[in-house]
Order: C-alpha cells, then sequence, then structure tokens
C-alpha cells in the first residue's frame, strides 16, 4: 500500500503523488449521460411471457451496443443493500493498521488491498477495497465464515454479506436466463455453468482526492468475469465508453448497474460486447460501491452455444476455463479494454508452446 495512504489514513492529500498521476489520455472528460436501459424485472421475475420477452429485448440492445443496463425491481432487498452499505462503511471507516491486518497476501485474491499498490506501481487507481468469495454451498456460509476469521467484531457484517451476495446470486442466475433468450437459445443453457461456480464480492471506496482531474479511481477496463451486478452510492463517479465517448451513469438508489464480462462475451460468440467503464474520484466527497462478479465454475469448459456459433458462421473463440482467464490477469495482465483479445493470444501461444 502507497506510503502516502498509510500515513494519511485516506484523508485528503495536497498533491497527488506520481504513482497515481495517470497519462492525459486515460483522462478524458465525459460527455454527458449515457442512455442505457433501465429494465424492470418485475413482470419476468412474475413469470409473466410479455414482460419477459420486452425485458430481453432491452437487454439484447443494450449488449449488442456497450454491454450496459440497469435493473429495478430485481428482487434484493433495499433494507438489506443499506445495511451491506453500513458495515462496508463502518469497515473503511477503521484505522489503516486495522484494515492492514486483512491486507492481501501473495498469490490470493483475497483480502483489504489499498491502491492495488502489491501489484502495481504505476497508475494506481484512488481507491481501496476489500474482497471476498462467494459460493451458494447450503452446508458452508463461506462469507460469514470469512468475516467470523476476521474476528468477532465482523460477525454482524459476515451475516450481512452471506445474505446479500446470496441475493445477488439468485439474481445473477435469472440474469443469465434473460440473457439466454435474448441469444436465442435454451433459456437454462448459461444458468447450467454457474449453478456450482466460485464468485467474488468485491466493496470499494474512493476517497475524495484534493486533484481528481489527474487520477482515476479505476482505470478503463473490462471485466474479465461474466456478469458484474454493482450497487453505487448516489456521489456518482461511473462512467462507460458508448459511441466512442465517454458517458456519465447517474446512480439511483433503487437500480443495480448490470454489465458484461469478457467471459460472457465470449460466450455469446462476441455478440455481446463487454463493457468498458471507468470510475473518477470527487474532490469533495468519498464514493462506495458494492460489485458482485458473476463466475462459473473455474474448470468448466466455456464455449459459445452450437446454435449461436452455427447462425454465426464462425466460432470466435478457442474453448477455455475460467480458471485459465482468471490466471492470466492475475499473474501477467492488468485488465484493461483489450483483455480477452490479449488472453486469447497468450492462451493459443502458451499451448502452442506445451
Amino acid at each position: 500500500m502507497d506510503s502516502v495512504f498509510l500515513r494519511s489514513e485516506l484523508d485528503v492529500v495536497p498533491h497527488v503523488p506520481t504513482n497515481f498521476i495517470w497519462p492525459k489520455e486515460y483522462l478524458e472528460d465525459a460527455q454527458g449521460e449515457l442512455e442505457a436501459p433501465v429494465v424492470d424485472l418485475d413482470g419476468f421475475l412474475r413469470g409473466d411471457d410479455e414482460a419477459t420477452q420486452c425485458a430481453a429485448k432491452l437487454i439484447s440492445e443494450a449488449c449488442l451496443s456497450h454491454g450496459f443496463f440497469q435493473v429495478i425491481n430485481h428482487g434484493v432487498d433495499s433494507r438489506l443493500i443499506r445495511e451491506a452499505h453500513h458495515q462496508i462503511d463502518s469497515f473503511f471507516k477503521l484505522p489503516i493498521h486495522r484494515k492492514l491486518s486483512l491486507q492481501k497476501t501473495s498469490g490470493s485474491m483475497w483480502g483489504y488491498s489499498g491502491a492495488h499498490a502489491h501489484r502495481f506501481s504505476s497508475k494506481l487507481p484512488w481507491k481501496e477495497t476489500l474482497s471476498f468469495p462467494y459460493h451458494d454451498n447450503t452446508l458452508e456460509h463461506v462469507v460469514t465464515n470469512y468475516f467470523k476469521s476476521i474476528g468477532e467484531d465482523f460477525e454482524q457484517a459476515g451475516v450481512t454479506f452471506q445474505k446479500y451476495c446470496d441475493g445477488m446470486k439468485q439474481l445473477g442466475m435469472k440474469l443469465t436466463e434473460l440473457l439466454a433468450i435474448s441469444l436465442g437459445v435454451d433459456r437454462l443453457h448459461y444458468r447450467e455453468l454457474f449453478s456450482d461456480g466460485c464468485s467474488i464480492m468485491r466493496c470499494n471506496n474512493y476517497p475524495s482526492c484534493e486533484q481528481p482531474n489527474l487520477t482515476l479511481g479505476t482505470g478503463p477496463h473490462c471485466d474479465p468475469t461474466s456478469l458484474t451486478i454493482l450497487h453505487q452510492d448516489l456521489v456518482g463517479g461511473l462512467h462507460v465508453f458508448a459511441d466512442n465517448k465517454w458517458k456519465m451513469v447517474p446512480p439511483r438508489l433503487d437500480a443495480l448497474v448490470v454489465n458484461i464480462g469478457d467471459t460472457f462475451t465470449a460466450l455469446s460468440n462476441g455478440r455481446y460486447k463487454s463493457c468498458l467503464h471507468r470510475a473518477v474520484v470527487n474532490k469533495y466527497k468519498e464514493r462506495k460501491s458494492l460489485a458482485f462478479f458473476l463466475c462459473p465454475k473455474e474448470d468448466r469448459v466455456l464455449r459459445a452455444p452450437d446454435g449461436i456459433v452455427g447462425m454465426d458462421g464462425t466460432k470466435q473463440y478457442p474453448d477455455f476455463t475460467w480458471s485459465d482467464l482468471l490466471h492470466f490477469t492475475q499473474k501477467h495482465y492488468r485488465a484493461d479494454q483489450a483483455t480477452l483479445p490479449n488472453f486469447i493470444n497468450w492462451l493459443l501461444s502458451s499451448k502452442t508452446t506445451n
């Protein structure tokens, strides 16, 4: 973790340190708001066929264009979302030495990270994160146990985030059905890939910054995972790249942000766009967001449905496993807008040399 973050305990610092400064080409201002659909899931979740087709059509249009949409009436209790924000707010307000006791260790994805400085030395993001695993094994409450291992004072946070992740996974599984419908394949096709996967929960805190025009909370990237379900507070700062411009995404508390990741791009044979996005920081306010990344089981072979490939005439991506892509992004490559093609090149070259 950067020494400035340690010394200031994330209070405002007068100047952005050099390793947090991003090149100008990354800092282009957003131009207007993104006109992305807000999809009402109420009818779909009730089994209404007409509402389901309407929702699938909206999602298809968004995913063919930029891979981003929002959902309302999604079935996740608003009180649970508020409680999750409260718990993570309490965590990020802890003294820095307490947070560092949970710091990510070498080779692990789980734990606390300040600016990802354990992995990178330049273009550091102006943020801190807490990441932990989730899978819906009813015999083992993974999230609850993770927080219990941190200490007794985190027990309630564990209970809250276990419920939160349960809700996100259930919603994610329903969204895979809508995505399948929108692509014209069997509605359960993708669901089977994700039912036993280990997903990723990441809580983000973007401190206020005296020089927000010099740095980014998160640099431009596409998520390597399949599907991201995010809830952001009202501060705002999420930008999506669409129509060759950065566009702002106004926050709304009743909606969950959903974006397509690289893995689902491959699962759709390249039809659905992996969403290129970034986060900016605010001079006066800190911002928080809760991101749930839906992932398939690590050893499951991932390929687009035969029906889609048949209609397209060409298979756009070779078969791979989620563990292959995860290993690539953790060991070899910093996720950006070119992660998927660079991963495919790496995958093919590694197979050639082995």
